[in-house]
């Protein structure tokens, strides 16, 4: 399986990151998630190749996590993992996968140690 980068072009630190795995002669797949989302089997997927709890995942800053009132503690991972799945501008950016490990590239430069 080719690395795969979730992306939003849109994003600074997302199109950093693309173009840093680039400047290594990496040519990832590109998934431009807010235009083909995430199912919830494919987020939870993600999650356990993150190793990562599920709130890792998720952009804080976004309006909808606080019209969601996704800083409630006492909702689940499953909930959070479909309140992504229905609204992907919830989801962290950028992150690249790697088979079945993933990163959060954010900062871009952690990919750095990450790909050695």
């Amino acid at each position: 399986m080719a690395l795969q980068i979730l992306h939003n072009p849109r994003c600074s630190k997302s199109r950093e990151a693309l173009a840093l795995l680039e400047s290594r002669g990496i040519r990832p797949q590109v998934i431009e998630y807010l235009a083909t989302p995430l199912s919830l089997d494919e987020l939870r997927t993600l999650q356990r190749q993150l190793g990562a709890p599920v709130r890792a995942m998720l952009r804080e800053g976004e309006d909808d996590y606080r019209e969601l009132g996704l800083a409630d503690a006492s909702l689940s991972d499953t909930q959070l993992l479909q309140a992504i799945a229905e609204r992907p501008a919830l989801l962290q950016r950028p992150i690249v996968v790697d088979g079945d490990r993933a990163l959060i590239a954010r900062p871009p430069a952690l990919l750095n140690d990450w790909l050695r």
